[in-house]
């Protein structure tokens, strides 16, 4: 139990960022652990895509490219999952909390009675005694993930199951390729030798895809606003603001659940997690579910009528005012000095 697995994605020939950012963080995993960093890819077409897993720091890449594969099934795809596990017995296994991995994650630890962690947000590695019988546990997998709606963090351990398992959230890691791909290893997976006809008991007769109409995960700014905006109306103004700046609009939890932006516009744990070049948080108190979210912002402006609130704490700047009265001016102001 040498390894740690990391499914990769692929759609349209492309592999998912959250399977890159998963590679990046394994990468640094597998350097602490002393061990390889293996990445599982599935699917057709897949020549090239290799080099792509190794520019990540991955020391294997299993292929298996069978027509079969392509799209995504859940039977096939755990058929090969589960035997690539069994032959190689990894020590993690890694995916993306994407449809495809909340849908592929629990059938593969179902099967091999791994146990699994869901939408973690951080991955680190540490040891454990066992309070009961004093027993040591070295170099664990501390699964990291928000709890009671974000309310708490807990910290989550496989000690005697493996491999241990967890899928990530989108966005979460960073993605970060090596300066130069590394020389890997490629390991060809015969899929006929593996799937069998009743893997192929679902079949898929028509697909069709609906492209994300908001996706604020790669905005370079980011307007984002919270309960104290006060109003879906008034949220007009930070979307106002954001096309003047040539940016999106987020949204706070209780923002949301307020009625005053779409789910796809929640930033925070159990939102999205951004790294913008510039934040604007308007109206935002700034609880540690939402700054959690965002805190790695290059730049951070609060705009709040509490001088005392908390997302003052991580903002580079900070507007006392009325955000009614402040991003009006602040529209003017760059249009006045753009021109």
């Amino acid at each position: 139990m040498n390894s740690i697995f990391v499914y990769c994605e692929v759609e349209n020939g492309k592999i998912a960022d959250v399977s890159l950012e998963l590679l990046t963080k394994g990468r640094g995993l597998a350097q602490q652990l002393g061990c390889k960093l293996e990445a599982l890819l599935l699917g057709h077409e897949l020549d090239g895509l290799e080099q792509q897993v190794f520019l990540y720091g991955a020391d294997v890449a299993h292929v298996a490219d069978d027509a079969r594969l392509c799209p995504y099934l859940t039977l096939p795809h755990a058929a090969i999952v589960n035997e690539l596990i069994r032959q190689e017995q990894p020590q993690i296994a890694l995916m993306g909390a994407t449809t495809i991995g909340r849908d592929l994650g629990p059938r593969v630890s179902s099967a091999l009675h791994s146990g699994l962690t869901a939408d973690c947000t951080s991955l680190e590695v540490g040891d454990h005694t066992e309070n009961k019988t004093g027993k040591e546990y070295r170099n664990l997998l501390y699964q990291i993930r928000p709890a009671f709606g974000g309310n708490i963090i807990a910290t989550i351990i496989n000690p005697e199951c493996r491999p241990q398992m967890a899928t990530v959230r989108e966005g979460v890691m960073k993605k970060e390729p090596l300066p130069a791909p590394k020389k890997g290893e490629v390991k060809k997976v015969d899929a006929g030798k593996i799937l069998n006809d009743t893997d192929f008991v679902v079949k898929i007769i028509d697909r069709q895809i609906e492209e994300r109409k908001i996706d604020i995960k790669g905005a370079g700014i980011i307007v984002s606003g919270g309960y104290g905006v006060g109003s879906r109306e008034n949220f007009r103004l930070l979307h106002e603001l954001a096309a003047t700046l040539g940016g999106e609009v987020g949204a706070s939890r209780a923002a949301v659940d307020a009625g005053f932006a779409e789910h796809a516009r929640q930033v925070g744990q159990t939102g999205v997690t951004v790294r913008p070049k510039l934040y604007i948080a308007c109206g935002i108190s700034g609880q540690i579910q939402h700054t959690a979210g965002m805190d790695q912002s290059a730049m951070v402006i609060s705009i709040n009528t509490d001088a005392g609130a908390p997302i003052n704490q991580v903002a580079d700047y900070a507007i006392t005012g009325d955000v009614c009265e402040v991003i009006p001016k602040m529209i003017k102001s760059y249009k006045e000095n753009s021109k």
